[in-house]
């Protein structure tokens, strides 16, 4: 018996011929092959559907609205509680500023990215530019965040910025681990991965070597230059932030190519191409340009909010228990990610690897490179336009620094050459990832500062 094809029928039910859906995530064989015959491995491309499918809901709001509620309600009550002088144990005030940053937080990204995917297809934007859009509009709150933990403690932002590089690096290596494999005992990472993503890694592992290579060497010599000024981070950012604009247009022009390619493959008529970019929006709920908007300022404003609490969440962290930067950092990178997680863990589920490698791995390439370099932006504007005189300020050329540093090189080019021709990640790929990982992160407990 023949598997029917989810996407053969389309909106009210108006026959579609079956080639437009090749590709798409619910294709049934037979509809593939016509690209596997063409040498297109349909399994690799990057096409998705963008969104969530539609599901019954339990009550008369998505979970996002109660959740937001919720995480305001609870910022409001702690604002109030400042406000009358009314003071909690520095426990208790700690862990609801971590708990209710981290939601609001989460649920600002989740916001962001809603807005983005609803403006997308109101605009009538193809798959893979309202993909990369999302991405870079749901690192928003991230920044916020560390505007607000600069003001309080620059070099904890700082490290707060590379812990989570590091920790998405593992976490990538540890799922590809659990990806399904063929009959050959093979899963094949989709070409952006393997492709620009591989160049992406290694780029940052030379920078980051050549960063630690810089402070190593002046600060074992008789240098006068003994720290990073304001102008050294403006040079470093501007430099990871051309990278990462040549990396998106590359991802997006190579996209481009391929999905033209495919249309090609099918001989797509006009309205054939605007059915598939339909399907691919299916999901995604049809809004106003003034709802699409509220949606957008409403993100904004819980990045805010949440920035707001972690940065308290940081205070109380360091100068009330008296944790280290790097302990604490650690911490808020570890709690931080716990919304990426269960967006990986989710996907996984439902079978869209996809989704869930492009989550996992724009952790990394993303933080690399558009959250680290507004770190450095935001810390040099600081320096010289806010305080000056600041303690932690410049960025010393510490033993900490370097080996955060020092070890993007082995991290990110150990895991780019896991990804090129085609390697399955397996068991020993993950301990060696892990052993890198771990071995950073016990040297910085033991003799960070």
């Amino acid at each position: 018996m023949q598997k029917e094809n989810p996407n053969l029928r389309f909106n009210n039910d108006v026959p579609v011929r079956p080639e437009v859906v090749a590709g798409l995530p619910g294709a049934i064989p037979e509809v593939d092959e016509s690209l596997s015959n063409a040498g297109i491995d349909p399994e690799r491309l990057s096409i998705l559907h963008i969104g969530q499918p539609p599901k019954k809901l339990k009550y008369s709001a998505p979970g996002w609205v109660y959740r937001m509620s919720i995480g305001y309600f609870l910022w409001l009550v702690l604002f109030l509680l400042e406000h009358f002088g009314v003071t909690l144990p520095i426990y208790l005030d700690a862990f609801f500023s971590l708990v209710v940053g981290l939601l609001i937080v989460q649920v600002a990204c989740q916001i962001l990215v809603k807005a983005t995917e609803q403006f997308a297809a109101r605009m009538r934007w193809t798959h893979y530019i309202a993909g990369t859009a999302a991405e870079i509009l749901s690192t928003l709150p991230e920044c916020v965040v560390i505007a607000f933990l600069v003001m309080v403690d620059p070099l904890t932002a700082f490290l707060v910025a590379m812990v989570t590089i590091y920790n998405n690096a593992l976490v990538f290596s540890i799922y590809s681990y659990f990806l399904p494999r063929d009959q050959h005992g093979k899963f094949l990472m989709p070409k952006p991965i393997t492709d620009s993503g591989t160049q992406i890694l290694i780029a940052g592992g030379m920078l980051g070597l050549v960063m630690g290579l810089i402070m190593l060497t002046f600060s074992l010599g008789e240098h006068p230059k003994k720290a990073f000024e304001a102008i050294d981070l403006v040079v470093f950012a501007v430099l990871l932030l051309c990278i990462f604009v040549v990396y998106i247009y590359k991802i997006v022009r190579d996209q481009e190519e391929e999905e033209d390619e495919v249309h090609a493959v099918l001989e797509l008529t006009e309205e054939e191409v605007e059915l598939r970019h339909d399907l691919v929006f299916k999901h995604v709920e049809k809004n106003s340009l003034p709802f699409i908007f509220s949606l957008l300022l409403l993100g904004i404003l819980g990045a805010f909010l949440g920035g707001e609490r972690v940065a308290v969440f940081a205070t109380l962290a360091i100068d009330g228990f008296g944790l280290s930067g790097v302990v604490a950092a650690i911490i808020l990178a570890g709690f931080a990610g716990m919304s990426e997680y269960v967006i990986l863990w989710t996907s996984h589920r439902k079978k869209e690897y996809g989704i869930a490698l492009a989550n996992a791995f724009g952790g990394i390439a993303q933080v690399l490179f558009l959250i680290v370099p507004f770190t450095f932006l935001a810390i040099a504007y600081y320096q010289v336009f806010v305080n000056s005189g600041h303690p932690d300020l410049p960025i010393e050329f510490s033993v900490t620094h370097i080996l955060m540093l020092v070890f993007l090189f082995p991290t990110l080019h150990t895991l780019a050459s896991l990804l090129q021709n085609d390697h399955t990640m397996d068991i020993l790929d993950t301990v060696i990832m892990f052993s890198i990982v771990g071995l950073l992160l016990l040297l910085l407990v033991t003799y960070g500062v």
